[in-house]
C-alpha cells in the first residue's frame, strides 16, 4: 500500500509540474512555494483578474502568496497553452476550453465575440481554471470485476458531479478492459471528444489506454461514436459526458448493434439521473445496464455499482 500511496503522489506531482509550465514564472513560483506535501493533492488552478493564483486542494481552494492575476498573465498562459498559435485552437475557445499536453484542460472565461449568432472566440480573458489530468493506475480494478458478463461487460454510465474523477475511471475502465482485466481482452472505441481521456498528442496516447483501443479525437461524440462503430469493429464504445440528444441517440444506435457502451454523466445519483430527460431515455429504453455512482468522503474517493432496471 505504501508503494502505491508513493507513486500515485509521484504522478500527481509530475502533473502538476507538466501543467505548469504554461504558468508565468512568477505565478509558478508562487505556486510551489506551497510544497509537495500539499501539491499532491492538487485537482485544479484557478487564475482570476486581480487575486493571486488559487489551487483546488483535494476539494479546499488554498490562496497562494504570489501577486495577483494580470490581464497579461491570463493572455501568456492562453499563449502558452496554445503554443503561440492560438487560432489552432480556436474550436476549442468555441467551447470555452483548451486541451493541454498531457490531457489537463484549461477552462476560459471572458467576453464573447460572436459572429451572428455563433460564438467566434473568447476575448478580453477574465479568469482560467486548469484542471489536472492525472492516471490512477489500479483505481478500477474492483469496479471492472463487476462490470464484466459471459458475453464481455455490460453497458456502464459512470455517474458523478462535477471534479469526483469520472473521467480518470473512464480512462481506467477503457485500459482494464482493453489488456483484458476479468476476461478476454476487448477492442474498445475512445470517441474522445475534448482529448481528455487519451490525450493524443501528434497522434500519441499521453495516457495508457490499452493496446486494443482506437481512439478518435476533435470530433463531436456523436459523430465520433458512429465512426468507430461503422469502421472499427469495437465490441465496446466509450465517451466522457454524455450530455446532449444527438450523443444519446448516437448511443442508442450502438446499443442496437450490439456494442456494449462505457460513458460518463453529470448527476448526483440514479435517482437524480433518472429525473434528467437525456438520461431518463437512455434508461427508460434498456441502453445501459449498470451504473458506477462516485461520491467523495472527505478526501477518499469511493465507487460503488448499481443495477439499473
Amino acid at each position: 500500500m505504501d508503494k502505491l500511496r508513493k507513486a500515485e503522489r509521484a504522478r500527481r506531482l509530475r502533473a502538476v509540474e507538466q501543467a505548469a509550465r504554461v504558468l508565468p514564472g512568477e505565478l509558478a513560483q508562487a505556486l510551489f512555494a506551497l510544497g509537495e506535501d500539499e501539491l499532491a493533492g492538487a485537482e485544479e488552478l484557478r487564475l482570476r483578474r486581480g487575486w493571486p493564483l488559487l489551487v483546488n486542494l483535494s476539494g479546499t481552494e488554498r490562496e497562494t502568496a504570489g501577486p495577483p492575476v494580470t490581464e497579461g498573465d491570463l493572455r501568456a498562459v492562453l499563449e502558452n497553452a496554445s503554443q503561440a498559435s492560438a487560432h489552432t485552437v480556436l474550436d476549442q475557445m468555441k467551447n470555452g476550453y483548451v486541451t493541454l499536453r498531457g490531457g489537463h484542460r484549461l477552462g476560459l472565461c471572458g467576453t464573447v465575440a460572436r459572429q451572428g449568432a455563433d460564438m467566434v472566440t473568447l476575448r478580453y480573458l477574465t479568469s482560467l481554471s486548469l484542471r489536472l489530468a492525472c492516471p490512477a493506475a489500479g483505481q478500477a480494478g474492483q469496479v471492472v470485476k463487476a462490470l464484466r458478463t459471459p458475453e464481455g461487460v455490460a453497458s456502464t454510465l459512470i455517474v458523478a458531479p462535477p471534479g469526483a474523477g469520472k473521467t480518470t475511471l473512464l480512462r481506467e475502465l477503457v485500459r482494464l478492459l482493453s489488456e483484458g482485466a476479468g476476461g478476454p481482452p476487448l477492442r474498445v472505441g475512445l470517441a474522445d471528444e475534448r482529448g481528455e481521456v487519451a490525450a493524443l498528442w501528434r497522434g500519441e496516447p499521453q495516457f495508457d489506454v490499452g493496446r486494443h483501443t482506437d481512439v478518435l479525437d476533435g470530433c463531436r461524440k456523436a459523430e465520433g461514436l458512429l465512426i468507430l462503430l461503422r469502421g472499427m469493429n469495437p465490441q465496446v464504445l466509450a465517451a466522457d459526458e454524455i450530455t446532449h440528444s444527438e450523443d444519446a441517440a448516437a448511443m442508442e444506435e450502438a446499443a442496437g448493434c450490439g456494442v456494449a457502451l462505457l460513458a460518463t454523466a453529470h448527476a448526483a445519483g440514479t435517482e437524480d439521473l433518472r429525473r434528467r430527460p437525456v438520461y431518463r431515455a437512455l434508461l427508460e429504453r434498456g441502453v445501459f445496464q449498470r451504473a458506477v455512482v462516485l461520491e467523495r468522503r472527505g478526501g477518499e474517493r469511493l465507487a460503488r455499482v448499481e443495477e439499473l432496471s
